[in-house]
């Protein structure tokens, strides 16, 4: 009965958890579309706000709504008026004291792990971290420049080492390029790799196939 028991929670555990992931990122559009909602039923006539107050109702409007707008930007900011107005948007965030610091920041960090010719976790590596003998799965995130390449010298990496289970937090770490092994696994299973703590490890691109019996 445990072996049973066990191996209808190792099927019903990833759907389980993949839905509550889901759910809760439905329901957090759909606060955030309702709230936009009631700030423009405060600013609209009284006839309207009853179809307001129906769409704030609608499961899974905002989700759709993100979706919409996020394609109707990118279609328009494809073209030369519309990276001109991306242009003064960012003029005008990058002039007012505090947001400058926080609008500035998050482009750069957006724009190094989105954009298709950057370098940005397409690399999964292994290092020796936190102390020579112990190795970790870590991933490239580009080159030191500036005034680190000038400390450090040409032949240095940045690279993420990402926390178990919860790979969102850990450190960033500058090490000689001597001193990493690129992997040949893709980035998707170094981090299922990381998330299962050891436990789903990657097949062996090395490893011959067996052949079938005769």
């Amino acid at each position: 009965m445990k072996k049973y028991l066990l191996t209808g929670l190792m099927v019903w555990l990833p759907l389980a958890i993949t839905l509550w992931v889901l759910l809760w990122l439905v329901g957090l559009l759909d606060a955030l579309f309702a709230s936009v909602l009631h700030g423009v039923a405060v600013v609209t006539p009284v006839s309207s706000g009853a179809v307001l107050e129906r769409l704030q109702h609608i499961p899974g409007l905002g989700v759709l709504l993100v979706f919409v707008v996020l394609l109707v930007t990118g279609g328009l900011v494809s073209n030369v008026a519309g990276r001109w107005w991306v242009k003064q948007w960012d003029k005008l965030f990058t002039n007012i004291p505090i947001v400058k610091s926080i609008y500035t920041s998050v482009k750069q960090v957006s724009d190094t792990l989105f954009s298709s010719s950057g370098n940005a976790f397409r690399t999964a590596l292994l290092i020796q971290y936190p102390r020579e003998g112990c190795w970790t799965i870590a991933f490239q995130t580009g080159t030191p420049s500036g005034e680190l390449a000038s400390h450090l010298g040409a032949d240095v990496v940045s690279v993420y080492v990402p926390t178990t289970p919860n790979p969102t937090s850990g450190f960033f770490l500058v090490l000689p390029r001597k001193d990493v092994i690129e992997l040949d696994m893709s980035v998707d299973q170094a981090l299922t790799y990381v998330i299962s703590m050891g436990s789903v490890a990657p097949a062996d691109p090395a490893a011959a196939p067996v052949a079938p019996r005769s």
